[in-house]
């Protein structure tokens, strides 16, 4: 009994297809920002001496508490790999990109030589 049009499978799924699409597009994106959005204008303000505090960043961006966290680790650390300190001044935590390497990166810095 041969089976009806409906049962018949050509051997591809449309689930696979959409995963080595997927797989592709992330694979070779490039890691950027655009300007003009609310990310962009959190890191320009954690790129500034001082710094900014996750209250300072909920009220430029209209995140909340817990998703300005989540944007610093996952995004700020992890995504983009900068580095990423805090520091307490006067009981507000305060966080800052630090000028220089990004985290992780594997190039050793450049050292004086002598001759």
């Amino acid at each position: 009994m041969a089976k009806s049009a409906k049962q018949r499978s050509t051997g591809k799924s449309a689930t696979s297809s959409r995963k080595r699409l997927n797989s592709k597009k992330t694979a070779t994106a490039p890691i950027g920002l655009r300007s003009g959005t609310k990310q962009s204008a959190a890191i320009e303000m954690l790129r500034c001496r001082d710094g900014a505090s996750i209250e300072t960043l909920t009220k430029a961006t209209g995140w909340q508490q817990h998703s300005v966290r989540g944007f610093l680790a996952g995004v700020v650390r992890k995504r983009l790999q900068l580095d990423l300190e805090s520091t307490v001044v006067d009981g507000i935590r305060t966080y800052r990109i630090k000028a220089g390497r990004a985290a992780g990166s594997m190039k050793p810095e450049p050292t004086a030589q002598k001759f």
